[in-house]
């Protein structure tokens, strides 16, 4: 099983590619297995270090159970064990989740991203208990906390008795995916060397800045627009290049400059997340991740537009980067 230690570099977040079609409630076999095939590939290839799949953006919530079998063994089969890989299971119940976390587990996935249950919110305890049980059922599957306190409506990164109790008692809980934690300090101290608590690629200086030593890895939405920008990022993280980790960090911010008001109101995020995440990145052109499926497939004609500007600034910046170009000769208004 897969240690804290062992996570390392940028992992990428993928769309699951779906058919012309699967916006409509009554369609079925809905995912496009070529596209999810060649992504994966085109990914891996890139250099992306590890791959995170069936989150938000992977519409974990919204693929028949059909499609999600189908998506996992096609994923699984394709990453071949080249890179480690956490798929998402998170259900709205435990015995649903249990079901897929045993497909995960026979299919050969490294470990899964897993949320709470998604039906009731849960007390500190009940969240406890959840992970110790997965824990203690698939105890060679790694577990990715996902720690998105909106989605699953549990206070992640500010309840410091919850991970202290994960650390003691659920030994496969090896990483998190986080935001912007309360304390980063206080979570560090909590879960030690136990847990990898991972940013995405817009909070990673800020972690390095404050934590360099505990920075090793990052998760990225945004690499399926194009993985080089933030390979490069986290290759100045890694080699402690304060010079360039400013510089990408300031590029980056002009990148994602049209979504930068969604971004920073979460109630309108919350509301519109996968619709503007599969429209940059289908407007990005590194892979194709097709229609929204329902009931999640209505947006804002100003917000399209915006995210479609975010996808073609992301692309010439992948771009840019791909050439070989240096950074510092990227002229962007940053």
């Amino acid at each position: 099983m897969l240690s804290a230690n062992e996570i390392r570099g940028m992992y990428a977040i993928t769309p699951s590619p779906a058919k012309v079609g699967a916006e409509e409630l009554l369609a079925t076999a809905t995912v496009d297995l070529d596209e999810t095939e060649r992504m994966v590939n085109a990914l891996i290839s890139d250099g992306c270090n590890g791959l995170i799949a069936l989150g938000t953006t992977g519409e974990c919530a919204t693929l028949s159970l059909a499609d999600y079998q189908a998506f996992v063994s096609c994923f699984v089969e394709t990453v071949g064990k080249r890179v480690p890989t956490f798929i998402g299971a998170t259900g709205l119940g435990g015995h649903d989740i249990a079901l897929r976390l045993k497909l995960l587990e026979e299919c050969g996935a490294d470990g899964a991203m897993l949320g709470l249950p998604m039906w009731q919110p849960l007390t500190t305890e009940s969240a406890v208990k959840f992970y110790v049980e997965v824990s203690r059922a698939f105890p060679e599957l790694a577990i990715m906390v996902y720690a998105n306190q909106r989605a699953f409506r549990f206070p992640f990164t500010e309840t410091y008795e919850f991970w202290s109790e994960l650390v003691a008692h659920a030994p496969t809980v090896v990483a998190a995916k986080v935001s912007k934690p309360r304390s980063l300090s206080a979570l560090l101290k909590t879960v030690g060397d136990r847990v990898n608590i991972m940013p995405n690629e817009m909070n990673l200086a800020q972690f390095y800045e404050e934590s360099p030593g505990t920075t090793t890895a990052c998760w990225a939405t945004a690499a399926s627009m194009g993985p080089k920008p933030i390979l490069e990022l986290m290759g100045a993280v890694q080699r402690n290049d304060h010079e360039a980790i400013t510089k990408l960090t300031a590029i980056l911010a002009w990148a994602n400059e049209p979504i930068a008001s969604l971004v920073s109101n979460p109630e309108q995020f919350a509301l519109y997340t996968i619709q503007m995440e599969k429209a940059r990145i289908k407007a990005a052109g590194y892979c194709n991740p097709g229609p929204v499926r329902p009931p999640y497939d209505s947006m804002p004609e100003a917000l399209r537009r915006d995210s479609e500007e975010c996808g073609r600034r992301w692309a010439q910046l992948n771009n840019f980067i791909s050439s070989g170009a240096s950074i510092y000769d990227f002229l962007a208004p940053v």
